[in-house]
């Protein structure tokens, strides 16, 4: 049987794949997993539940609140929020878990369920796993003033800006910002908080109508932000995805600022405040080559991990670290959140440049991203990508051709039969010669 839960909750097409059955089912499950810290101390469960601006994020949430009500859970029905406000919030209120309802940068016929634990952490795979089991088997039905009481929870979005707004380490005063909401989650709340930061804001993608989220805009879809960068003179403009767990920036020329280069100025400027903890920030095997010579240059050592903010997070409590990030722009400021947070990455992010009073390009410019291409190689056996010796042997010889100005990676898919072949040299010509050779190679001696 295929595990229910990916990378990053269960996801799917809404209504086909995550069906209100399934996340019925699945809220109970959680409940009685996530539950039980809650009522062993004594008190009934407590969930908050969020979802992004989908339509279908309507009836899968009071999908979710009955399966959780029906297993004794009381309910805060925190109604549209961003994922890490979710999070925030399942921290600050001391619940026992949170729900998401969002198929975060996924086109609007998709959506997702998501869980948090105690504390605002994304579950590990051993607890996804009994969450799962505990679908399968039987559980008895509270009755009478046992079952959970579902309550609104209207101040939701007011005490998540609050509790962004006291992270602020510099206001945003004399700061024009385009923001782009891609008519997701945090439409309402991202021009709210940066207005009361300091900056003056002009707002795109913030009319969610329920059919229209990354539509065209957010941090997948740049090129409007761009336009009305250059348009209104801004210095700065961020997008964010459609539960606002991402962040991505262009600078006031419309250059992209993404995640490796957000990660850059961050680490420098907490270097600075002394809140760089162990002098190091914790990225992907993806990101780019220019951001770790840019840090190595600067003596700040970068912790590696697999692909995904879940596993940027493990190695930043693993190791004490305060800062971590992905190229997509999850970036994971630990002394404030436990999760990726778009809208807390943008605070920080412009608050570097108004301390600073340098354009976020110069900003920026402390690294530069060298031309990475990505080839994807389907239909092969990702399972033999580190052993077969012709592969491994092509591999080798592209690292000397391209030495210290460039990278190879081959990543196989978790999912599905197809590998990844990442190179990045001194110039895109030669990224893609030499990815394409490799993907020659890979498909030949891998091919099914």
């Amino acid at each position: 049987m295929a595990r229910l839960f990916g990378t990053d909750g269960v996801r799917g097409l809404a209504n086909r794949d995550v069906t209100a059955e399934l996340a019925l089912d699945l809220s109970v499950a959680a409940a009685h997993v996530l539950g039980d810290r809650g009522a062993f101390a004594g008190h009934r469960p407590v969930a908050v539940v969020g979802r992004d601006t989908r339509a279908s994020g309507e009836f899968l949430a009071a999908a979710v609140t009955a399966g959780l009500a029906s297993a004794g859970v009381d309910v805060l029905d925190a109604g549209v929020l961003p994922t890490p406000g979710v999070a925030a919030l399942t921290a600050d209120l001391g619940a026992d878990l949170g729900v998401v309802l969002s198929a975060s940068h996924n086109p609007m016929p998709d959506n997702g369920i998501k869980f948090f634990a105690r504390g605002g952490h994304k579950l590990a795979d051993d607890v996804e796993d009994a969450v799962e089991r505990r679908m399968r088997e039987h559980w008895d039905r509270p009755t009478g003033s046992a079952v959970g009481r579902v309550r609104p929870f209207p101040e939701a979005t007011a005490r998540y800006a609050e509790r962004l707004l006291a992270t602020l380490p510099h206001r945003l005063d004399g700061l024009s910002v385009v923001v782009d909401a891609a008519h997701g989650a945090a439409a309402r709340v991202a021009p709210e908080v940066l207005r009361r930061a300091g900056a003056q804001v002009h707002a795109i993608g913030a009319e969610p109508d329920g059919l229209n989220i990354n539509d065209g805009y957010g941090s997948t879809h740049l090129d409007r932000l761009r336009a009305a960068v250059l348009e209104r003179g801004a210095h700065a403009g961020v997008a964010f995805d459609g539960d606002a767990d991402r962040c991505l920036a262009v600078d006031a020329a419309g250059e992209v600022v993404d995640g490796d280069q957000v990660l850059a100025v961050l680490a420098l400027g907490m270097r600075e405040a002394g809140t760089l903890r162990g002098g190091a920030v914790v990225a992907t095997v993806m990101s780019n080559l220019g951001f770790r010579l840019a840090m190595q240059r600067e003596g700040i050592e970068v912790v590696e991990t697999a692909v995904g903010d879940r596993y940027v997070l493990e190695a930043m409590q693993a190791g004490g670290y305060a800062l971590g990030g992905e190229q997509s722009g999850h970036v994971v400021l630990l002394d404030h959140a436990t999760t990726g947070d778009g809208l807390l990455t943008a605070l920080h992010l412009l608050a570097r440049q108004a301390a600073t009073g340098a354009p976020l390009a110069e900003l920026a410019g402390v690294m530069q991203r060298l031309p990475q291409v990505l080839v994807n190689v389907p239909g092969v056996d990702r399972a033999r990508v580190g052993t077969n010796e012709p592969v491994r042997r092509a591999v080798d010889a592209a690292d000397r051709e391209l030495g210290s100005t460039g990278r190879v990676l081959l990543r196989p898919s978790g999912t599905e039969p197809l590998v990844r072949v990442m190179v990045e040299a001194a110039s895109a010509e030669q990224a893609r010669a030499v990815a394409d050779r490799l993907a020659g190679v890979v498909r030949a001696e891998l091919a099914l």
